[in-house]
């Protein structure tokens, strides 16, 4: 567009949007005439029909105008031919009426000898800009690029503004296919952005990396994007973000969100602690005698005080035997007693339920949960039934009933049919009792795969322990009292990485964890006697319970007003989901941000480019030895994977041919073989090279770390929406080292780096923290013993409960990981 601001009136010649040219601050070497206009820039725009546009090449720089004023050209539309004695008048001349053009009475110059001289000076230019504008050099064998076509030019429209010669307001105007504008009214939001627009061509110019496409701004080539101090910052800000979670501006209190439990208005009338105590001592004596649960005398005793018993016999075979409890074929019998509503049909029920392991006796929970049921049995409030559930083989036992229970089989189990059933489990409470006298009472709520428990349920269980003085722990810490000093929420935070950590882990963390598959809201509650000053009986704990039952008798639906993400520094604080996903956010933006860089670099490097311009044309076509075929990069891929595959499926698979061949029981033979094909990996790169083509070597790797970026990015977003803890801890390990993998520089350095961020080394590193935070640091050598101890268990709970972590791990960060150690090595 053009401006004519020396005349009586002031005229502006707009070109289209998609036909907006490129700006700069002085290659005006063919403009007005030296010395005519003097004050502020001028946007010169139309160049004359068919005259090239004068900013072709960066040589337009060396001419620069002889008047001090600085000019502004933009490309408009070839259409504005400029013909000998056409011209532009202020006050609607005949020039107007006829083909607009540029002339000297424009700034108010009589004659048209410096139009021909302009004339002359425009071919000059032309000649001087017959170089090709894009891409390197053309040097001698070098195969020269063709010039796409341009497109058909637009005819340009005539806008008027500016002021007068009296200082008066211009006409009103309209552009064309534009909005009515007047002199009062700012420029519109494409002339605010042309500016930005008219910068791209030249090859020397800082702001290359901006090019337009059509009337939008976009990413073109240029000089890369310098975005290591933002991923630098975004990490730190993730890590901040993080730590600052415990403070009170972003941790909230507690509060009961379901109005039926927002009271504690009921009276506890439990005080059968000597029975409790009773059928404790006789289930001990009756376990030690048989060897195993005594089912006889629980259904003899549960039928004494009411109940409607039934059993339950399950088996299963583990997939390798499970050395930490002995076990390889389990069988087992599950009892359960019913206690039906008087005063409505079996449409809901409450559970409470005692595991009873071969390494933990729970004989005072047996004894609590029986005097409970005797004294609920005497109560005519109830409007839920509740089941009282004694299983066998801790959480096997579990998972067989609750999986008989809603009638499904998702483990493989082998169990009998329920033959007495109640309502829909509302809640259910796990009770772990080792003593008759407790100090606290500390509560799990990390279930199976990380999920975790309405917080209404939570709040009720902290709620009736304040208001029988129960002490109340969480990961077996006492709450903070003081959140305005920094002794509270450093407290808080050793609180709440123990409580990252076990859900991270994916291991349900008690007999609740199973009943959360099944959308059970579920507690366990663990009984700690300790060297602390206050002790508590069973009856304080049995009225606790009670009043929880109680409360939950009163749900009139399934829980479903609180949280369910959350993280937890206290129990009277909570961390909702708002609050704490920014964390993982700033690390994936590292990410995101290495994987822009590098599309930068391979789209600068001329993968499928268009002309600048903003003409949509033909991309240029590229030699065979510059461009990255995607067939490189399906070696490295496939290879991964197969490697991925072959840790989840080979160490159980081939456990009996390792154990014939070397001298280890089943359970080394499975950890034996995953530490075996986990260092095989690091073989990758040498199988990879050997069927990937030499093809464009040196973008290769960056079109392989650009895959494995986005690839980490989606399963790293995935994994945090569902684990925030999990995702949190890969982010936080395996981010650093994924954005800094290439194969120049301190090579070594980076494969350090590598393997300290793998996933095997970010479980062995987690189970140290997880010790020293719970006080009891490990040595080297126990510290290697348990990450062995894990790697089983790990396989083994996937096999038997479905946990996700082994599977994840294996399928998908392992080969991930693969891809940035081939990307170090790449040749």
């Amino acid at each position: 567009m053009t401006s004519d601001s020396c005349g009586p009136s002031s005229r502006l010649y707009l070109a289209a949007p998609d036909q907006l040219g490129l700006l700069s601050s002085g290659c005006g070497a063919t403009c007005l005439p030296p010395g005519r206009c003097t004050a502020g820039p001028t946007l010169l725009g139309a160049a004359p029909s068919g005259l090239p546009n004068p900013l072709t090449s960066c040589r337009l720089h060396q001419h620069r105008p002889p008047s001090s004023r600085p000019l502004l050209w933009a490309r408009a539309p070839s259409a504005l031919d400029m013909r000998a004695g056409a011209s532009v008048s202020g006050t609607g001349s005949a020039g107007e009426r006829g083909s607009p053009g540029l002339t000297g009475a424009a700034c108010g110059h009589r004659g048209g000898d410096w139009r021909r001289e302009r004339v002359r000076r425009w071919e000059r230019v032309r000649s001087r800009a017959a170089l090709p504008r894009h891409g390197p050099p053309v040097g001698p064998g070098s195969p020269a690029r063709a010039r796409p076509p341009r497109a058909a030019p637009q005819r340009a429209a005539v806008v008027r503004t500016g002021l007068g010669e009296a200082g008066t307001r211009g006409p009103w105007t309209r552009a064309a296919g534009g909005p009515m504008r007047g002199p009062h009214r700012g420029p519109g939001p494409l002339q605010l952005l042309a500016p930005l627009r008219l910068l791209a061509p030249f090859r020397s110019c800082p702001l290359e990396a901006l090019r337009i496409s059509g009337p939008g701004l976009a990413l073109g080539s240029g000089v890369p994007m310098q975005d290591s101090g933002f991923s630098v910052l975004s990490y730190v800000a993730g890590i901040a973000w993080f730590l600052a979670l415990v403070f009170p501006p972003l941790t909230q209190r507690t509060y009961m969100s379901e109005n039926a439990m927002g009271s504690t208005m009921v009276e506890e009338q439990f005080a059968g602690g000597d029975r409790a105590r009773a059928f404790a001592r006789d289930f001990a004596a009756h376990r030690k005698k048989s060897g195993a649960l005594p089912v006889a005398w629980l259904e003899r005793t549960m039928r004494s005080v009411g109940l409607e018993v039934y059993t339950q016999s399950f088996s299963r075979k583990l997939p390798f035997p499970d050395e930490t409890h002995e076990r390889y074929m389990v069988s087992g019998t599950n009892v359960y007693g019913i206690l039906r509503a008087p005063r409505a049909a079996s449409t809901e029920s409450l559970v409470l339920t005692v595991p009873c392991g071969s390494d933990s006796t729970n004989s005072q929970a047996v004894g609590l949960l029986l005097a409970l049921a005797a004294h609920f049995r005497g109560q005519i409030y109830w409007a839920k039934d509740i089941i009282f559930l004694v299983t066998e083989h801790d959480l096997l036992g579990t998972e067989a009933w609750l999986e008989a229970y809603h009638d499904v089989n998702v483990t493989g189990m082998q169990s009998s049919p329920l033959q007495g059933r109640a309502g829909a489990i509302q809640a259910a409470v796990a009770l772990e009792l080792s003593s008759d006298v407790v100090t606290s009472l500390d509560v799990a709520v990390e279930g199976l795969n990380g999920q975790l428990p309405n917080l209404d349920l939570l709040n009720l269980f902290q709620t009736f322990c304040q208001k029988g003085g129960l002490l109340c722990t969480l990961q077996g810490k006492l709450q903070p009292q003081d959140w305005t000093s920094l002794d509270g929420p450093l407290q808080g935070l050793q609180t709440l990485l123990l409580m990252v950590l076990r859900q991270a882990s994916g291991r349900p963390h008690g007999s609740h964890g199973l009943f959360l598959r099944y959308r059970v809201e579920a507690l366990t509650l663990r009984g700690i006697n300790s060297f602390r000053q206050y002790k508590y009986d069973l009856v304080a704990v049995g009225k606790a319970l009670e009043g929880m039952f109680r409360k939950l008798n009163h749900l009139l639906e399934r829980l479903h007003q609180s949280f369910f993400l959350y993280l937890l520094p206290g129990l009277s604080r909570f961390v909702s989901i708002g609050l704490y996903m920014p964390a993982v956010g700033f690390l994936l933006l590292v990410l995101g941000l290495k994987a822009l860089e590098l599309w930068m670099q391979l789209h600068e490097a001329g993968m499928g480019l268009e002309e600048p311009g903003g003409a949509p044309g033909p991309s240029v076509p590229l030699p065979p030895s510059q461009g990255v075929g995607l067939a490189s990069l399906v070696a490295p891929l496939l290879i991964s994977q197969a490697m991925g595959l072959a840790l989840y499926v080979l160490p159980v698979l081939g456990q009996h041919v390792a154990t014939q061949h070397f001298p280890v029981a089943e359970a080394e033979a499975v950890v034996l073989t995953l530490l075996a094909i986990y260092a095989a990996g690091l073989a990758l790169p040498h199988n990879t090279h050997r069927v990937v083509s030499t093809q464009a070597p040196d973008r290769g790797w960056m079109a392989l770390k650009l895959v494995a970026l986005i690839y980490l990015a989606l399963q790293l977003g995935c994994i945090a929406l569902t684990n925030f803890s999990l995702g949190f801890l890969l982010a936080t390990s395996m981010v650093p080292a994924a954005a800094l993998a290439k194969p120049h520089g301190p090579r070594t350095l980076y494969a350090a780096l590598l393997v300290l961020t793998s996933p095997a080394a970010m479980l062995l590193g987690s189970l140290f923290l997880w010790r020293e935070l719970q006080e009891a640091p490990l040595s080297l050598a126990e510290g290697w013993q348990l990450f062995l101890a894990a790697l089983a268990q790990g396989v083994l709970e996937h096999h038997t409960y479905g946990a996700l972590l082994f599977p994840l791990l294996s399928l998908g960060l392992y080969p991930c990981w693969l891809l940035f150690w081939n990307v170090l090595f790449w040749k």
